[in-house]
């Protein structure tokens, strides 16, 4: 048994199912870069088969993100194989990761079919992706919820037909630490051939055991575990990759195993997630919340500042936070911003990108006094180019206060300008009666939030809205220094997705 676990970090996969959480193709590919800087062992890019986009997202992370296996999600479907096997092809290290329910409960009801059944499903799936991948993965979902010799007989047949990692999932959160302890260290001593296989775990959080149960099965023998960066993932979301790793460093004497994650990045990472997915990390999360090496009682703060470790397990710096905060002015030039981005994982090759890039961060620094990295990582991850035949801000005003809320807007779409007002029972619904207005579409405002993303008075809001029009709906995003300007943004972001989506499924039709 190998002393080194190795990180499968399924935020591109798992994570993006969170509902909201939905990422764009370029969003996925500098996620997927900056894994790679983390230096994770294995990035699952997607689900190929899903969708078009989908396949697309995974065939070029496959092609350009080098380092970690790149691993494509499949059903126990020859065409989900196939997609996921064409998706990953050209990845240096490709994996086809297939599975299929195990236990009575998914044999029943979902795949109303016999455990006779399942099992030649599950070994001929793997025979499959054997047939195209050297490096095949097998899930038995549900597996914390299989009959124990059922679960044997099906690792059995997948070992035999070829797998060489066996993940075992708690899908639905239902274990507890020594359930998962003794499950693992089960299979190992009743399974024939485990020793040349790599014993996998994907915990969900949903009775908040999933990095607990995680641990456990590393002490086990687990050798994989299956994580996402913020603990992204399926209704309460996927062991936690920061807490997983940070807890394996930590506290090697306990586990007695390496990871190789480049823990540095962690931070960075953190940021770039919650930034991409609209998911604000909460400030007492472990290891990257903003009050993880926070200190306010005078005892523990009079402990750090005599010794750290008095109140600290963890040297911040060792997770990639910074004791002095690196900002930008309005006379800051294209190269301190070109090398900033760099640092935050936003490389910016092209010169016309730059460009605009740097048009929008003067007109930030002139209403702000200092650019901090939050703000810059704000500003990539909203796109300010335009497809034609979509809207932009001109102008906003709104009035609001003890009487009803009005606002008006001028848009510009190629170049004509259009104007609407509107009233609402807040501000921002009569900043969206306005756009309706001014564009004669009519949408309905699912769901709102805003969040400040850095401190102090002129701190950016970012606004995230969930817009429905015509059967079609869109996560729409926004920021400005102006809260009101900001929701508008998203409003009209929203907006626009829905007309570029429009405009593509008309062509698809043709």
């Amino acid at each position: 048994m190998t002393d080194r676990v190795l990180i499968f970090d399924t935020t591109l996969r798992d994570g993006e199912q969170s509902p909201g959480a939905s990422m764009d193709r370029d969003q996925k590919l500098t996620l997927a870069k900056q894994l790679a800087r983390l230096r994770v062992d294995v990035i699952e890019a997607g689900f190929p088969i899903s969708s078009p986009g989908d396949f697309d997202a995974v065939k070029e992370i496959a092609e350009t993100v080098h380092g970690p296996i790149i691993a494509g999600l499949a059903r126990a479907r020859e065409a989900d194989i196939d997609a996921a096997w064409r998706a990953v092809q050209n990845a240096g290290r490709p994996r086809v990761h297939t599975f299929v329910g195990t236990s009575d409960i998914h044999v029943k009801y979902q795949l109303r079919k016999t455990h006779e059944e399942v099992l030649r499903m599950a070994v001929e799936a793997v025979e499959c992706a054997k047939a195209r991948c050297a490096d095949v993965e097998f899930s038995p979902m549900d597996a914390t919820r299989t009959d124990r010799q059922y679960l044997v007989d099906v690792v059995t047949g997948t070992i035999a037909a070829g797998a060489t990692t066996v993940n075992i999932p708690d899908t639905v959160g239902y274990a507890t630490p020594w359930e998962m302890l003794d499950l693992i260290t089960f299979l190992r001593e009743n399974v024939p051939g485990m020793d040349g296989i790599i014993i996998s775990v994907h915990c969900h959080d949903d009775l908040g055991l999933s990095t607990a149960n995680s641990l456990a099965a590393v002490r086990a023998g687990a050798r994989q575990v299956e994580c996402a960066v913020n603990g992204l993932g399926e209704r309460a979301g996927n062991a936690s990759l920061e807490e997983i790793v940070m807890a394996l460093r930590t506290r090697k004497d306990s586990f007695g195993v390496e990871v190789g994650t480049e823990t540095a990045e962690l931070m960075r990472t953190s940021r770039m997630v919650s930034s991409f997915s609209g998911f604000l990390v909460a400030p007492n999360k472990a290891i990257v919340g903003d009050n993880a090496f926070s200190h306010e009682s005078g005892i523990h703060a009079d402990g750090v500042i005599k010794e750290r470790t008095t109140f600290e397990i963890m040297d911040p710096q060792d997770v990639g936070i910074s004791e002095s905060a690196i900002t930008l002015g309005p006379r800051s030039g294209r190269a301190a911003l070109k090398k900033r981005l760099e640092d935050l994982g936003y490389p910016v090759e092209e010169p016309a990108k730059l460009d605009s890039i740097y048009e929008r961060f003067l007109a930030l620094a002139d209403r702000k006094k200092q650019v901090h990295d939050e703000d810059l990582a704000t500003l990539m991850q909203l796109d300010g180019a335009a497809s034609a035949g979509t809207y932009r801000i001109e102008s906003l005003h709104v009035a609001a206060g003890t009487t009803q809320p009005t606002a008006s807007v001028t848009l510009d779409c190629d170049g004509e300008r259009l104007q609407g007002s509107g009233v609402g029972n807040g501000p921002v619904e009569a900043i969206c009666s306005a756009i309706d207005a001014a564009t004669g579409l009519n949408g309905t405002l699912e769901d709102f939030s805003v969040h400040a993303v850095t401190r102090g008075r002129d701190a950016i809001a970012q606004a995230r809205i969930r817009l429905v029009m015509e059967g079609r709906e869109a996560i729409g995003r926004g920021a400005d220094v102006d809260t009101m300007l900001a929701s508008a943004k998203a409003y009209l972001n929203g907006v626009n997705k829905l007309i570029v989506a429009e405009r593509k499924a008309r062509v698809d039709e043709l």
